[in-house]
């Protein structure tokens, strides 16, 4: 007789997603009776809609245990610039660390062109905290505060949320012992300085008029200090910074609020003084509200592996996820060359020049954040664009011999002008201009290309139509511009000369970049003005170029820099830059796959994947640079193994700063503008990752397409129309898989077990929605609102636990690399 186990109280399984999951493993061990029973007892005990709990998750998740799995653990206290912390709400983002007890950078993205510090404040009286024997120091991502500890005091920092404020929070201090503040800025900066009663400040504005494409805009910083604690008192005694001093409040208690609001000029003192007394209403529960809010709509991986790599790669897409919610919801992007500056210690040093946005590192940030869910992230990228298209236009008709449309400058300055105003260049080079010598980005063409197709894939993602009709002129006239440049040749095929292969190649006949824009470009213009019932001349016009596009370049593995001719049927056959695959190189980049991501015209299972795995793998570039886009290829193309080498390879080499992110050049991590972290980097990670375990593109979904063989894992994924796919893995095998369907309509389905019969049961009831069958495709009509379980007929088997998570205790490390600050061995 088998022996049923007692069931006291009802276990964690209040989704139904668990009950079908224990279902199955109760029939996989052939224990059908055992099972009926079992469920009946849990039945009781989760009383009436328990068996109907599908409007959710699939499975419950501990959503604060698994992000706090990822927080960043300082053993010790942070004492240089370079192991600084980032914290931020999307507009005001800081660097924290404990330099002179604390130290803390204010930065912002609307400080242009220059991108100028508003300050940084120092608390001296905190050496105390710093120099404790019993320091200990968390990065919370959930809560996105600093928790710091030691000698008797608690400081927790954070950003408000709402208001533009740093908080530091203090508890512990000697309320006898007089507390300092400094609130400083540097040479060269003249900043107007307000010492008066309880609240210093020090404000300074400029004009944007010195650069090539100035704007002759007003811009300015703002930065204003004062204390809740006792006997507040601002004094002054030189031009560059203002000093707090204060006692704490009776039980030792005092907070600190530093606000930085955006600053274009007018009445700083007054400013100052309204801000700061909304600043003394600030509450952290409703910070934490917003936060616990956004990790509750993300999605979310638990990961594992033998070597504890996965685990590494899972704290570092957590820590891209907080860092992209705490720099971009501003106006325009926080990161402009996939530098995270809101988060720089380094004054006011900047590698690029801070007033241009660089599209090539940014685009794996907007696509990481569409499989995260974080698509509302991406309306500050889209900002940039959508309200400088009459720039666009003008610029592309002065610097492009009079064409119609819109040149997309690759390297383009906040006002939608195409100059690159670098400090070490004595002329600012022009992108998308005809007028330029030939550089880096002077003709490359394919930019408004690729914008467009990002705003197809946003409302792809989410189906609103609102923000397509608002964005869809930028897409209409990109493909303008193409239809114009691009010449008909003697072969009766569109040519483009000269257009630069992205950086690699300048000057050159018909970049593969061009040719996958325009095959890209031209079908979602023609739906998205279908859609939108307008432009019917310009899509018989697109209708008719799709006729005419050229295919691909090809070259050989054995003669890289020799056309080949012939139809792509060479055994070493590889994918070119250009038609002058002999021409001049000048960058680092993997052009060839270029079709594969972001364009997406190959992929795992098209003609030519042989083709593209092979040019992968004989890329000439593995792996170089922090934006290097090799294990988002390698997850396309379903090459798992290549996915973890490139990882690691690129972490290892890039990952520089305990706070996760990445130095542009790692072997000089505190050398000139060295301080400046990248995000670029957790980005490609974060979109890889994505699209190993689901991916979602040519109206097929395919699971698990290149997730590796050790690595365990529980994840969601968004799909297109803000549907869900959620994917349980473990010992290398795919155990469930999930969908959450928040849009009515069909879903194609690559069988996730080839060969294997599979059906498709509803959660709520257990009905079957589509019937076993061992088909390629599974197609099957999803409801909003309901959820599904893809099965294996004939071995159902899966887990019977919620996805939980224990919140870090240690540093973490990957090779020489590491998260966090380790206590040095004594």
């Amino acid at each position: 007789m088998t022996v049923l186990p007692r069931i006291t109280s009802a276990p964690t399984l209040s989704k139904q997603f668990d009950l079908c999951c224990l279902r199955n493993w109760y029939q996989a061990k052939g224990r059908n009776l055992v099972a009926l029973i079992f469920f009946a007892q849990i039945a009781a005990l989760q009383l009436i809609g328990a068996a109907n709990a599908c409007a959710g998750e699939l499975y419950p998740i501990d959503r604060k245990g698994v992000v706090e799995r990822s927080d960043i653990i300082l053993q010790k206290p942070n004492e240089s610039p370079t192991e600084a912390m980032p914290l931020g709400n999307g507009r005001l983002g800081v660097a924290v660390w404990a330099q002179d007890g604390f130290t803390a950078q204010l930065n912002r993205g609307d400080t242009l062109p220059e991108r100028l510090s508003p300050g940084q404040i120092v608390l001296p009286t905190l050496s105390k905290l710093a120099k404790a024997p019993d320091y200990q120091g968390r990065l919370n991502l959930y809560t996105a505060e600093l928790e710091q500890s030691g000698g008797g005091l608690t400081v927790v920092t954070y950003v408000d949320e709402a208001l533009d404020v740093l908080v530091v929070d203090v508890k512990g201090a000697d309320p006898k012992e007089e507390q300092t503040v400094v609130l400083r800025l540097w040479s060269p900066r003249k900043p107007q300085v307000i010492s008066r009663g309880t609240i210093g400040a020090l404000a300074e504005t400029w004009l944007d008029d010195r650069e090539a494409g100035a704007s002759n805009e007003r811009f300015g910083s703002l930065a204003a200090v004062t204390a809740d604690a006792s006997h507040v008192r601002a004094t002054s005694n030189d031009p560059l910074s203002v000093t707090l001093t204060f006692m704490p409040h009776p039980d030792g208690s005092f907070r600190v609020l530093v606000g930085a609001p955006s600053w274009p000029g007018g009445d700083a003192d007054a400013a100052a003084s309204k801000l700061l007394a909304r600043a003394k209403s600030i509450r952290i529960d409703e910070h934490r509200a917003w936060w616990s809010a956004f990790w509750e709509h993300a999605g979310l991986m638990k990961l594992s592996s033998p070597d504890h790599s996965a685990e590494y790669f899972e704290n570092l897409r957590n820590i891209y996820l907080f860092t992209a919610a705490a720099e971009s919801r501003d106006r325009f992007p926080g990161s402009q060359a996939g530098v995270g500056d809101l988060f720089s210690s380094a004054r006011d040093q900047h590698r690029w020049s801070p007033s241009a946005y660089w599209q090539w590192n940014l685009r794996m940030q907007v696509s990481a954040n569409l499989g995260a869910g974080a698509t509302n992230l991406n309306a500050s990228y889209f900002r940039l664009y959508q309200e400088n298209l009459d720039n666009i236009l003008s610029w592309t008709r002065q610097h492009m011999g009079g064409r119609q449309g819109a040149c997309v400058p690759e390297t383009m300055r906040f006002n939608g002008r195409g100059y690159e105003n670098e400090t070490w260049l004595p002329n600012a080079p022009i992108n998308c201009g005809e007028d330029s010598p030939p550089y880096y980005n002077a003709r490359t063409i394919s930019t408004g290309a690729e914008v467009s197709l990002w705003v197809w894939e946003q409302y792809e993602y989410t189906d609103d139509l609102e923000f397509l009709k608002k964005n869809y002129p930028l897409m209409r006239e990109a493909a303008r511009f193409l239809l114009v440049y691009a010449a008909t040749g003697a072969d009766g095929k569109l040519h483009t000369f000269p257009s630069n292969a992205h950086e690699m190649q300048w000057d050159v006949h018909d970049p593969t970049t061009d040719i996958s824009a325009m095959r890209t470009l031209f079908p979602r213009v023609i739906q998205a003005a279908t859609l939108l019932k307008t432009d019917s001349e310009l899509v018989a016009e697109l209708q008719a170029a799709l006729t005419k596009l050229l295919p691909l370049p090809f070259t050989t593995v054995s003669s890289p820099t020799v056309m080949l001719k012939d139809r792509v049927d060479a055994a070493d056959a590889i994918i070119a830059s250009s038609y002058d695959p002999d021409a001049k190189i000048h960058n680092v980049e993997n052009l060839g796959l270029e079709p594969v991501w972001p364009y997406g015209t190959i992929g795992d299972d098209k003609s030519l994947h042989n083709v593209a795995v092979r040019t992968f793998q004989n890329r000439p570039y593995k792996n170089e640079a922090d934006w290097s886009y090799d294990p988002i290829h390698a997850a396309r193309l379903g090459l798992p193994n290549e996915l973890t080498a490139s990882l690691v390879a690129i972490t290892e080499h890039y990952q520089t700063y305990p706070s996760g992110l990445a130095a542009f050049s790692p072997s000089e991590p505190g050398g000139s503008a060295g301080d400046e972290p990248y995000v670029e980097q957790v980005g490609v990670l974060t979109d890889a990752l994505q699209m190993a375990l689901a991916d979602d593109y040519n109206n097929l979904i395919r699971i698990a397409p290149a997730w590796p063989q050790d690595w365990e894992a529980d994840g969601t994924v968004y799909l297109q129309h803000g549907n869900k796919v959620d994917v349980r893995l473990r010992h290398g095998e795919l155990v469930c898989v999930g969908f959450e369907i928040a849009s009515s309509g069909p879903l194609h389905v690559r069988n996730p077990w080839p060969g294997q019969e599979v059906e498709v049961i509803d959660a709520r009831n257990s009905s079957t929605v589509l019937a076993a069958r061992s088909d390629d495709v599974l197609t099957f009509a999803g409801r909003s609102g309901t959820n599904y379980l893809l099965e294996r007929a004939a071995h159902k088997s899966s887990l019977l636990e919620p996805v939980s998570g224990t919140p870090a205790t240690a540093p973490k490390s990957l090779g020489s690399r590491s998260i966090g600050l380790a206590m040095k061995a004594r």
